[in-house]
């Protein structure tokens, strides 16, 4: 689901949006590996905006160690089938789950490259940085 909640116009679509999401991943020997794909239409709201029919896809590749640092490669691409473009970045990261007391947090860096973007989009390289509080299920 797409909701325009965005403040900022050069930001938002201002399209309602409505699509499946399908994820299929497999998880061994400290490996995680699958891919996560979604389609957005729009079906409501914007119509002096281009028209939100785009796809997302992201295939993972992760490696969790017994220490609990894990190493992942990743995409987010994304193609606008209005505008007949993709957005393709490749993801490189390194996480590490520690505790605050009882609290669970996941600390994650990494880098972001752009491999291909529509004219105006990013370009180059930059650093990524996600903070995560994690709430696991208490087992009985």
């Amino acid at each position: 689901m797409l909701v325009p909640t965005a403040t900022s116009s050069a930001l938002a679509s201002k399209q309602l949006g409505l699509g499946p999401t399908v994820v299929v991943l497999k998880q061994q020997s400290g490996w995680t590996y699958g891919v996560l794909w979604n389609h957005l239409w729009r079906v409501a709201g914007g119509s002096g905006r281009p028209r939100v029919n785009s796809d997302f896809v992201q295939p993972f590749l992760a490696y969790a160690t017994k220490d609990a640092r894990t190493y992942a490669i990743n995409t987010e691409s994304t193609y606008d089938w209005t505008g007949n473009h993709w957005s393709v970045p490749i993801n490189l990261s390194v996480s590490k789950v520690v505790r605050f007391g009882h609290q669970p947090m996941s600390f994650q860096g990494g880098i972001k490259c752009w491999v291909t973007t529509p004219h105006g989009g990013p370009e180059g390289c930059g650093p990524r940085v996600v903070v995560t509080a994690l709430f696991p299920k208490k087992r009985k």
